[in-house]
């Protein structure tokens, strides 16, 4: 599978009767194939993972299957508290139509090194789908280090990519220089992915690209045409939209942009509650001033890659 470029995390849109939005959720997977991106992103923490029932995400994977027709992966996060449902899910997903997983290490108990490896050795052993590993020791407490990767790597033909979310961009050169292109390495911070990119990550899984996919796609096929300052511009102009994804409220706050571009609605599911008072005014402020100044992009498909 080719990991490179722009996965969507896409939100999992929400009826006011609180049942999936099959029809919303159509609109935004096919605005984001319109821009460009590279992939499909379902079930992860922007699409209210923890909130679904099996069913619901197995009614995702087959709906975005169905409407991407094989022009791009469809991927499945995998966020699960248990060896045994990982590999059911993973097995689900595979029987779906998911074109790869995306994992999580094990949720809520805190496994060490070890533990951590052999989760993810089970699960990769137990499917042929490929895998993103989704490094994340900010938020969910357990790092992948890169002797752990060492290990997975060598027994696990089938983890090929990592979702970095580390926070420290030095990591990226650690991975390249260990492992070469052996992993395919995504940034996982919108406010970094500039930055990972110069530094040569291979693509991003995005979070603001929910509501803007054209200025994201943008910004990663510059970078990779060597456009840099052109990246830069629009970049510089996105970032305090990119800022509302690292935050608690980043569901809420990505929602409202998908309501000002037309690509999404606001329904979120309980225990999330849609923005009220001054913290929704904040919001909303930023998105209409990044709306009010939104950049005329550049002719950015079909550039010719220099790096």
């Amino acid at each position: 599978m080719n990991w490179n470029g722009v996965f969507p995390a896409v939100t999992t849109k929400f009826t006011s009767n609180d049942t999936l939005d099959l029809y919303m959720f159509g609109v935004n997977i096919k605005a984001q194939l319109e821009a460009g991106v590279h992939g499909i992103i379902l079930g992860g923490t922007l699409g209210e993972a923890s909130t679904l029932s099996d069913d619901e995400k197995r009614t995702l994977v087959r709906e975005a299957a169905r409407i991407v027709e094989g022009r791009v992966p469809v991927v499945i996060n995998i966020a699960e508290q248990t060896t045994k449902a990982a590999i059911e899910a993973a097995a689900k997903a595979k029987e779906d139509g998911a074109s790869g997983l995306m994992m999580l290490p094990p949720m809520r108990y805190k496994a060490d090194d070890h533990e951590t490896i052999t989760y993810y050795q089970a699960v990769a052993n137990s499917t042929d789908l490929p895998i993103m590993v989704y490094n994340n020791p900010v938020d969910y407490g357990i790092e992948v280090t890169l002797d752990m990767f060492d290990e997975l790597l060598s027994d696990c033909p089938n983890i090929e990519a990592v979702k970095e979310s580390t926070r420290d961009l030095s990591n990226i050169t650690r991975l390249r220089n260990r492992f070469g292109d052996r992993l395919t390495i995504l940034s996982g911070v919108d406010t970094l992915a500039l930055e990972s990119l110069f530094m040569g990550a291979d693509g991003w899984v995005a979070g603001l690209v929910c509501a803007f996919p054209k200025e994201t796609v943008a910004i990663y096929e510059l970078v990779k045409a060597g456009q840099h300052q052109k990246a830069l511009e629009i970049y510089r102009w996105f970032l305090p939209l990119l800022e509302l994804d690292i935050n608690s409220k980043l569901v809420q706050n990505i929602k409202l942009a998908e309501v000002a571009t037309g690509i999404g609605t606001e329904n979120v599911r309980a225990p999330r509650l849609p923005l009220n008072g001054k913290e929704r005014s904040n919001v909303l402020r930023i998105i209409e001033e990044g709306m009010a100044s939104r950049p005329k992009l550049p002719e950015y498909k079909n550039l010719t890659t220099t790096v």
